[in-house]
């Protein structure tokens, strides 16, 4: 999981609640050229603001990604979001 920074605000039951927690997990990956994820936001205390799926596919891709971060980094550019560090629990 990854902070970002700034919060984002999101609308949840009436009133505005930041997203300050970032989580990123892959769903389907064929191993050649297309990959799908569950992303996740959550608020401070871990409460469930924002769940959705992203599609990864050429010339995103890629098979030589040596760690997480590159997928984390792809989809934050996508979702609009800034990361600035590992969650530490």
């Amino acid at each position: 999981m990854k902070v970002i920074n700034p919060p984002q605000r999101i609308w949840v039951n009436g009133k505005e609640i930041f997203a300050t927690i970032f989580k990123l997990q892959c769903d389907f990956d064929n191993l050649i050229d297309k990959a799908s994820f569950i992303y996740t936001l959550y608020s401070d205390d871990f409460t469930l603001l924002v769940q959705g799926y992203l599609n990864m596919n050429e010339p995103d891709y890629t098979t030589d990604w040596f760690s997480n971060d590159a997928a984390y980094n792809w989809a934050a550019k996508e979702l609009g979001l800034i990361i600035t560090g590992n969650y530490q629990d």
